[in-house]
This record gives structure tokens, C-alpha cells and sequence, in this order.
């Protein structure tokens, strides 16, 4: 059995049991970074501590190999703990090194030296503070010692400011030892990622280019910022060691906490994908939608999208910083990111801007091209698509299925529904932009014609030109509305229902939920609280109809040589929502096949429902028979149910946010964090007045009682004629909007789907509040006002 293994033999399979300094050191050896050449030894070799004669043996052999090589070497010998410089903890300086090792005795007690000092209480108490296990198993790196005429340390982002911008480090003349153990006072230095020339000590200027594109390189290859050693000796830049900077670190595998907010200074917001995914998602689901939406990244090395305590936001310092480097003005980039969330920022809100050097720039410009293409391609196939994906997915299911092995299972995942997935993305993209374009620009026009609630009745309601009996024309989101009706008055079957709506359900992004159709009391309770509160939709939507038509007729009436224009600008904005909506429904469906997928992982590996707690790479991997993460479940679950237990987090983040600080807060906003201040003003109003201030999501005014939801799973207890107050709808919410009279929530935008469902219905609703659920109580009476996006608080009843 072999127990140690030179730099370039130790192979991936191998590479987490070598700890994460022998892992780092042999991959960047292997990929021909300039490290000092040695072998790592695993903990295998460890009879007790103690080394065993088999494990003595490879290690001499491997030493012989490196005299043959580089003479009369000295040697290092380091730690390699399994959780030593890892995402979670980096042990720096914890363990103990031994330096100058010449002789085979010699290098054997400091190989002891180093795995015997696992156990001081420095490394008990570091583990303790981390969370970690205090019993460590430890490989030890032993290396070719590098006479160092300079060592230093760089780090790739400044670990204090957050700042992505620029590098700093450290460095002192000779050996390191004493640098990373903090026993000396070094030089420091900084570099800038946008500036070609820098400004160092003298003694390192002919080397600061190098360092600037070493830490780059690394950060890259790595995939992460990092902290790392470095050496110069005979005018060589060496690699001595490259670990993730722990506190600019996204994700913790061994916890399975995210929080993308702690890796750079960024803006953040969720208002439009808080509704596409309302709830906190599991590792499987947030990996798959990251891979899908990698091609959506416009610049290399920042994410478009992140996970903060496992709710998905979206980036929007990377639209920011394009257009500051496009010299727009402040004005012009806040409109732009209102335009994008179809709903206002807070008043005076900071955008962390990122600099970016002129190649960043091309390749965004590129990669923003290359987008545009591929929205215009999907335009031209959208509808073969909406015609053909639903027998797809039904021939996909059944392939699933029937996958009678790991590897059948793997293969069919990788090589036909990621690449589908992928595909078909991008017909969302193009019919979301299509739509919501178009709907701006004539919004702004019919308002400044007619008013906002006229203009609101003849733009919102998609559905209202045209005869509801006719099913093909509807909204695809209003069928699970339409259909719960149809079923209770015997008009079609259940199987028909499930054939068009099984896949669309509460929290329908997340692959851990079931669809309805694989439920088999979903119908059933569906229908009892149809029966409780009949409602009729037809009714609903026939009163809207009319609504249309004798608002058009009053505009014919005053504008004569502009009704035929707009008609015809009605009509296409039409149509581009029900393709915007059928294509969502479709997107769905091909979710479902990721679901498809675990599903049937979990019964080919008997992990059931605990693979949902895998990473989408991982779920490849145990599939290949790797199985060493499966020890990271049970704490990734109880991350998972913390996580659940907090409630929704602001819509709009600025900087680093810690979830659980920010619960604890009891003066928390739920509408806007700003790591910097908590003085910015916001369109909510202060607490101390009646009035709560949102976005306008559908027209009306009317005064009504209020009845607060947490989730759809309290939705019985919503009664007709009542006003809806939730954080956030998604469409498992829409079968219960004509049972209300006006709609409320926390987290949504004018252009959401559920604002969209709500103005078919003539429904005024009020979105994106941020406190709605704070201020409101069940019973409040409240006068809603959805053309002017304010909630008046009248009293209690």
C-alpha cells in the first residue's frame, strides 16, 4: 500500500486525504507553478503516531530521489492537516514546522515533531473558536528547503476592507518563519490590479509585477482570493504556499454555509429573483441554478449571482461598474439598476463600484455581445420550443428513470440535461427583456396620456382583448388558477390538469420540494379550500375584460389618431407576456428534471433525500464512487434549518451582511442593509407614521382587513374578501389572489409574476415594502392604494 506520494503522483482522488497544504502544493506543482519539490506523507502511514517500517521506507525512497536531483538539499518539514488551510479554517501557525533538516534521523523526528503537535492546546482552542473537531488527522508536507533571500506573504484582496481593487503583503530579508509566526515587524507593499506601474519598496519593485500576476493566476486557478507564501532565491519567485483567505471566503463545505457577501464589496438585491425563489435554498439547488446561469457572468473573476445565507441575490455592482467605467454619471447607473429591478433603491444608497483595467472591460463587452446573440437566437426558436419541451421532458423522465446505473445516471446529466439546461435559459432571458422593455417604455407613455390607473388597466391586463374561452391565449400563470375552478365545476380532469400544471407549485425552484404532481393529496386540499371559499375566476376575469374595454373605448374617445398605434403596441406587449409566462412554465418543467435527477441518485445510492445536501459536483462525484463528503450532511442540514429560521433578509444589501447578527438586531430593517451606515434614507417611511411605501404592483384603491401569512401552507386561513400581507409570493400563491381583495408584500417588483397574476385579476397590490409583515398584524385595517404604491394603516377592527 502506498503511503507517500511525490508532488507529481499524488492524483485527485488522493489530493483531500494529502490536507490542504500538500493538496495545494502538489496540484500548483503538477500544473508547473515554481514550488519547492517534495512528497506528502497521509496519515495512513501512522501506526499510533508513530511511523510504520513500510511507510519509513517510501519515505528514504522518496528523499533519495530528491538528493538525486538537487545534491546536498535541506528539507522542511510542514503540517498538513485534513482541515488545515481549507475555505473553513486555516490553522496558520497552529502546527509545528521544522526548518534545515539534513539527515535521514533527523528528518524523521521532525516528521514526528510536526504530526505530535496536532495535539497542543493552541490547536485545541483554534478548533474550538472554528467549530472544528479537535481530533485532527494530519499528512505532513516535507519539502526541499528554499535559501530565501526574501519571503513574504501576499494577500489578493486586502482581508480588512474587503477590497477587491488591490493586494497586499508583507516581506522581510531571509527565512519566513518569522514573518508568518508574527515574530518580527515586516516591510508591507501593495498592489494594484488596474495600475501597471506600482508603488513598493525598492528592494521588491523588480519583482512587483511578478506578485501582482502570481496572485492572480492563483486566485484564478484556485477559485477564490488567497493568502499566499512566497520566496525569492537566485532572483526566482518560489510558491511556498497558497490557502484561501478564510474571511473572504462564500462557502464553508463542511458547514454548507454561503454567504457571497463576505467575498468582496458588493450591492446586492434580490427583488426579482426573491420572488423566482422565495425561500432559503439546499446546496444542490443553489450549485445547479450557478451552473446553469455561468454563462450569464459578464466579468471574469466576480459573480453576477450569489448565495448569502442561502437566499439568491443578484450582483448588481458588476452592472454598476461597467457603466462607471463607461463614464456614466451616478444618475444614469441608479436609473439603469431601477430599470433592471423595476423598482426603486433606497434614497442615497452607496454602489460599491469595482475597478476595472481596460481588458476586464473587453472582455465584458464581449461577453455582454455574446448575450445579446444568444437572446436573439432563442427569440427566433421560442416557439418550437414551447411546442416540443413538454414531450422532452416526458421522454427525459422516463430515460431517468430507467438509468440502472451510477454511471448510465452521470453520463445523461452531463452530456444531455445540463447542456439543456443551459440552453434553454436563455429563452427566459430573451422573452424576459422582450417583454419587459416593450412594457416599460409604453407604461411611461400611457401614463403621461391617461393616468396611472387607466394605464395600468389597458397594458397590464394580457388577458383582457381577448375571449377567456379561448385556453391557448391565456396566461400560462393563470392556468393553476383557472384550473382548480375547472377541476371543482367537473370542466376537466385532474389528469388533464397535471398534464398541463403538475410541475408549477409552491417554491418550484427548489429541487428538493415535491411538484404536485407526485403528491397525491395535492388536489385534495386544493379543493376543500376551493369549497370552503368558492370563488369564480371566470367571473373575475370576464369583469376585467370589461374593464378593458370600456377604458379603450374612453381613450378612443380623446386620443382618435392614436388608438390604432397603441392598439396595435397593446397587442404586442400582449403576446410578448404570454410567451414571457409560457416560457417560464416551460423553464419549470425543466427543472423538474433536475429533481428527476437527485431523485433517482438518491435511490441508486440509498442516500434518499440527503442527497439535496450535496453540491451538484459532489452528487457527480459519489455517483463516480468518491463518497468522502457524505460525512458533511448532517451539519449541512443543520445549517439548512438554521438558516429556514431566520426570517426574509433585505431586499437590498450593501456590503457584508451576517444573517444572524442582523436577526439579532432588534432594530433590523428588513428593507436595506448597509454595512457601512445605518443612516440612509429608504422610500419606506419611519415607523412612527401610518403609511408604508412600496412599488406599484396593480391598480385600485379600497380599504379591507388585513390577514398576515408566513407561508402557503397557512393559506386556508385567508378568507374572501380579505387583504393578503406576506413577505414574498411565488405561483403556488395565485389559486388564493381572487379570494382576496388586494395583495401586499415584502419582496416583489411591478413586472414579478405575481404582480402580473394580480393585474389580470383586477387585484391592487402594493410590492416590495421591506416591513409590510413587520408593521402589519392580522385584523389591521389598512386603506391599499396600488397605482400609487402606498399601504395607509387605519387602525384595528
Amino acid at each position: 500500500m502506498t503511503h507517500v506520494y511525490m508532488f507529481n503522483e499524488l492524483s485527485v482522488e488522493k489530493r483531500h486525504l494529502a490536507g490542504g497544504k500538500g493538496g495545494t502544493l502538489a496540484f500548483l506543482f503538477q500544473k508547473g507553478y515554481v514550488v519547492p519539490n517534495g512528497f506528502v506523507i497521509l496519515p495512513s502511514a501512522y501506526k499510533q503516531d508513530e511511523l510504520t517500517p513500510e511507510a519509513w521506507k517510501q519515505i528514504k525512497d522518496c528523499l533519495a530521489a530528491l538528493r538525486k536531483d538537487c545534491g546536498d538539499a535541506s528539507f522542511a518539514v510542514r503540517s498538513s492537516g485534513l482541515a488545515e488551510d481549507s475555505i473553513a479554517a486555516s490553522f496558520a501557525g497552529q502546527f509545528d514546522t521544522v526548518l534545515n533538516l539534513h539527515l535521514d534521523d533527523e528528518i524523521k523526528e521532525g516528521i514526528e515533531t510536526v504530526r505530535h503537535s496536532r495535539y497542543s492546546k493552541e490547536v485545541q482552542s483554534y478548533s474550538d473558536v472554528k467549530g472544528i473537531d479537535g481530533c485532527h488527522d494530519m499528512s505532513v508536507v516535507v519539502q526541499i528547503m528554499v535559501q530565501a533571500e526574501i519571503s513574504g506573504v501576499l494577500f489578493t484582496a486586502n482581508p480588512v476592507t474587503v477590497n477587491r481593487h488591490e493586494m497586499s503583503g508583507n516581506f522581510v530579508f531571509g527565512l519566513g518563519e518569522d514573518l508568518v509566526s508574527g515574530k518580527v515587524n515586516p516591510y508591507t507593499f501593495t498592489l494594484d490590479r488596474t495600475r501597471s506601474i506600482q508603488t513598493v519598496p525598492k528592494e521588491l519593485e523588480r519583482f512587483a509585477h511578478q506578485l501582482l500576476n502570481l496572485g492572480k493566476q492563483l486566485e484564478k486557478e484556485l477559485k477564490c482570493p488567497q493568502d499566499i507564501e512566497w520566496a525569492i532565491a537566485d532572483k526566482r519567485l518560489y510558491v511556498l504556499q497558497s490557502r484561501p483567505i478564510t474571511t473572504l471566503i462564500g462557502y464553508n463545505p463542511t458547514t454548507g454555509e454561503w454567504n457571497d457577501s463576505a467575498t468582496g464589496n458588493f450591492l446586492w438585491s434580490n427583488v426579482n429573483f426573491g420572488e423566482a425563489i422565495p425561500e432559503v435554498m439546499t446546496p444542490l439547488t443553489w450549485t445547479v441554478q450557478r451552473e446553469i446561469y455561468e454563462s450569464w457572468a459578464l466579468l471574469p473573476g466576480y459573480p453576477s449571482s450569489g448565495n448569502i445565507g442561502g437566499r439568491i441575490y443578484l450582483n448588481l455592482s458588476i452592472y454598476a461598474s461597467i457603466f462607471h467605467s463607461l463614464r456614466r454619471s451616478k444618475d444614469h447607473i441608479l436609473r439603469f439598476l431601477e430599470g433592471l429591478l423595476y423598482t426603486q433603491l433606497p434614497e442615497g444608497v452607496d454602489i460599491p463600484i469595482i475597478k476595472l483595467p481596460k481588458l476586464s472591460m473587453l472582455l465584458a463587452m464581449c461577453n455582454l455581445v455574446k448575450m445579446v446573440y444568444k437572446q436573439r437566437q432563442a427569440q427566433k426558436t421560442v416557439s418550437t420550443f414551447l411546442k416540443s419541451n413538454a414531450q422532452y421532458c416526458e421522454r427525459m423522465q422516463a430515460k431517468i428513470k430507467a438509468s440502472p446505473t451510477n454511471n448510465d445516471l452521470s453520463l445523461l446529466w452531463q452530456r444531455e440535461l445540463l447542456p439543456h439546461l443551459k440552453n434553454t435559459v436563455w429563452f427566459v432571458m430573451s422573452s424576459v427583456t422582450q417583454f419587459s422593455n416593450n412594457a416599460m417604455k409604453l407604461r411611461r407613455e400611457m401614463t403621461e396620456l391617461v393616468g396611472a390607473d387607466d394605464a395600468d388597466r389597458l397594458i397590464s391586463g394580457l388577458s383582457s382583448s381577448i375571449s377567456i374561452d379561448v385556453d391557448s391565449e391565456l396566461l400560462e400563470s393563470l392556468g393553476p388558477v383557472l384550473g382548480i375552478s375547472k377541476i371543482a365545476a367537473g370542466q376537466i380532469s385532474r389528469t388533464d390538469y397535471l398534464r398541463r400544471y403538475g410541475h408549477r407549485g409552491p417554491n418550484e425552484f427548489e429541487l428538493s420540494v415535491p411538484r404536485p404532481a407526485e403528491d397525491a393529496n395535492w388536489f385534495d386540499d386544493q379543493l376543500n379550500q376551493f369549497d370552503t371559499a368558492p370563488i369564480d375566476v371566470e367571473a373575475i376575469l370576464r369583469k376585467r375584460q370589461s374593464e378593458f374595454e370600456i377604458t379603450w373605448s374612453r381613450f378612443e374617445t380623446e386620443y382618435p389618431r392614436k388608438a390604432k398605434s397603441k392598439l396595435g403596441q397593446i397587442k404586442k406587449i400582449a403576446a410578448k407576456g404570454r410567451i414571457r409566462e409560457a416560457v417560464r412554465s416551460e423553464y419549470v418543467r425543466d427543472r423538474w428534471l433536475a429533481r428527476c435527477i437527485a431523485l433517482r441518485a438518491g435511490e441508486l445510492t440509498g442516500l434518499g433525500e440527503d442527497i439535496f445536501f450535496l453540491t451538484i459536483n459532489e452528487l457527480m462525484d459519489v455517483l463516480s464512487g468518491d463518497q468522502h463528503v457524505l460525512k458533511f450532511i448532517s451539519a449541512r442540514k443543520l445549517t439548512y434549518q438554521k438558516y429556514c429560521a431566520l426570517p426574509a433578509y433585505p431586499s437590498v444589501i450593501s456590503g457584508r451582511f451576517d444573517p444572524y447578527e442582523w436577526t439579532l438586531n432588534p432594530n433590523r430593517r428588513n428593507d436595506f442593509f448597509d454595512a457601512k451606515s445605518s443612516n440612509v434614507k429608504t422610500n419606506v417611511e419611519e415607523p412612527n407614521t401610518n403609511t408604508i411605501v412600496g412599488s406599484p404592483g396593480s391598480a385600485g384603491r379600497l380599504e379591507g382587513i388585513v390577514r398576515c401569512l408566513k407561508s402557503i401552507a397557512e393559506g386556508d386561513q385567508l378568507q374572501k374578501g380579505e387583504i393578503l400581507v406576506t413577505s414574498q409570493t411565488d405561483i403556488a400563491w395565485t389559486p388564493l389572489f381572487p379570494r382576496a381583495c388586494a395583495i401586499i408584500t415584502d419582496v416583489g417588483a411591478p413586472l414579478s409574476h405575481a404582480a402580473v397574476i394580480a393585474r389580470e385579476l383586477g387585484i391592487p397590490a402594493v410590492l416590495g415594502c421591506g416591513n409590510a409583515m413587520m408593521r402589519l398584524k392580522t385584523g389591521d385595517r389598512v386603506l391599499v392604494d396600488g397605482g400609487r404604491g402606498i399601504v395607509v394603516i387605519l387602525g384595528n377592527d
